[in-house]
Parts: structure tokens; C-alpha cells; sequence
């Protein structure tokens, strides 16, 4: 059989990691001379409050290839292959260790790594795609040529409540931070090929912002593949994200709505305050 590993920055919960029976390796955030694992040592408020106290973004750094090794080695020795997801490869060094740990357990032949050139849930709808075919038990290069023709047509966009995280992180220079923090400014940052680009710029209340940016996509989500579309956030009001899941929702398009909640590695980059509505492009 074929079995799915993927990388903490999907920002799939638990539920869906249990239900897909996928294995998630956790990437690392640095907080000072301190280290932890994604998803299971740290939480985004506990990275939120060392952020401010110190004006700076935590590092953040691939998962260890030991945590790798031992994941893949329990799932060869019960005579399984392995397809692996890492964040976009033009944002980590992730897919290297992924390929490392093959190496290492001479597994090379049994174990493909797929470069999401994504992040967050738009790696997970790839994750789930390739889960629910592994459940059919299909070979796995079906599955991978199946993600390869898909993975163009995720689309992956968010918008920020404060371009201060960004700056921090060396994404966006001081001088455009302090101008968006006074104009109030929201900036739609989209994945393109693996690359965070960032396009229009909404000015005014969070929410407003919000629901204005997932309206703009009406046409897109109305010919979006029905399975799913996420909503992910880093820590938004309830009634923002039940505002987004009712108008969604409103569409009658989508079989699943799925609230999940951004995790460390990507809530140290964008911060508090920033939502995204990620879903897969139809093939026509």
C-alpha cells in the first residue's frame, strides 16, 4: 500500500490527519536559543507573544532527519511506499531532508517527494487528494501523476490584518509596514509557482476586508473543483470565519466547508489576523 506523509506546514487537524491516515513531520521554529516542533511543543499565541516582546520573526528551519527517518522507517518495515509532501522547495529546505531520510533507509525506489510549490492548506488538498487514492489502492506513480496534473490548479491566497509580521520577517520592507499600519492597508498575498506574490490591497475594517476578498473570487469558487475548499486562519474572530463559511456556504457549490487553523511555522510569517480561502481549480 501507499502511504501519505506530509510536512506541519499543511495545516490539516487532527481529525483529518486521523481520518486521511496521513503522518505528519514537524517542522522546527527557533524562538532565541530555544527550539520546537511545529504543532506539538508551541503554539501560534506562544509565538505571537515572543514575536512582539522581542520586535522579531522566530526562525524556522526543516524537521529533523531524525523525526523523518523514524517515520519512514515504521511505515517500510510494514512493507508500504511512501509518497511525501513538503512545503513550496523555493521556501524550505524540507524536500531535501525528505530525500535524505529515503537515502539513508535505502528506500529511494520505494519513497516519491513531491514539492507542493504551496503552502499551508494548499498543500493539503493535495495531501487528501493523494490520501483518498491511496485508500483506493491505487500504485503510486497513479497517484503522483494524478498530483502532478492537479497541483497547478490549487489556488492559494490570504489576506493579512498587520504587515508587521511580514516586515519581520524580511517579506516586506519597514517603510510599506508603518504606511499599511497607518492607511489600514490589507494586502492579498497569493502562491504562484511556489512564490509568494502580493497583489490588491484592501483598505478599511478586517472584516469588510475579508468577505470584499472572498467575493472578488466568486467566479473562480463557482467553477472550483465541489470536493472542498479550506478556510484557514491564524487566528481570526468567530464571527469573521463564520461570516466567510456563511457565504460560502451561500454559493451551494462546495460538498465540504473546512475550517482549519493555521499552524506555528505559518502564523510566525503572516501573523495574527490573516485568513485564507484555498481550493483546487477544475480541469476542463
Amino acid at each position: 500500500m501507499v502511504k501519505i506523509i506530509a510536512d506541519s506546514t499543511c495545516d490539516l487537524t487532527k481529525e483529518l490527519v486521523e481520518a486521511y491516515e496521513i503522518t505528519i513531520v514537524p517542522l522546527h521554529i527557533l524562538l532565541g536559543d530555544k527550539e520546537y516542533r511545529d504543532g506539538t511543543e508551541i503554539s501560534p499565541e506562544d509565538i505571537y507573544a515572543w514575536s512582539d516582546a522581542n520586535r522579531t520573526t522566530p526562525k524556522t528551519s526543516a524537521a529533523s532527519l531524525e523525526d523523518v527517518l523514524e517515520a519512514m522507517k515504521k511505515i517500510l518495515d510494514d512493507q508500504n511506499e511512501i509518497i511525501a509532501f513538503c512545503i513550496s522547495e523555493q521556501m524550505s529546505t524540507n524536500g531535501n531532508v525528505l530525500r535524505m531520510a529515503a537515502e539513508e533507509l535505502n528506500a529511494a525506489e520505494q519513497v516519491t517527494v513531491i514539492d507542493s510549490r504551496n503552502l499551508s492548506t494548499g498543500i493539503g488538498h493535495l495531501v487528501i487528494e493523494a490520501a483518498l487514492l491511496a485508500k483506493q489502492n491505487k500504485p503510486r506513480q497513479e497517484i503522483v501523476s494524478y498530483i502532478e496534473k492537479i497541483r497547478p490548479l490549487v489556488r492559494a491566497s490570504f489576506v493579512v490584518d498587520t504587515l508587521i509580521y511580514l516586515h519581520r520577517g524580511g517579506r516586506c520592507s519597514g517603510l510599506a509596514a508603518m504606511a499599511g499600519g497607518m492607511l489600514k492597508l490589507h494586502p492579498r498575498i497569493a502562491v504562484t509557482d511556489g512564490v509568494m506574490n502580493a497583489g490588491k490591497k484592501y483598505r478599511g475594517k478586517l472584516s469588510a476586508v475579508i468577505l470584499n476578498y472572498v467575493k472578488d473570487m466568486e467566479t473562480a469558487l463557482r467553477s472550483a473543483k465541489e470536493d472542498r475548499v479550506f478556510i484557514t486562519h491564524s487566528g481570526c474572530d468567530d464571527e469573521i470565519v463564520k461570516e466567510v463559511s456563511d457565504y460560502l456556504k451561500s454559493l451551494n457549490h462546495f460538498k465540504e466547508i473546512i475550517v482549519t487553523r493555521a499552524g506555528g511555522v505559518i502564523s510566525s510569517h503572516c501573523g495574527p489576523g490573516t485568513l485564507g480561502v484555498l481550493f483546487i481549480e477544475k480541469e476542463y
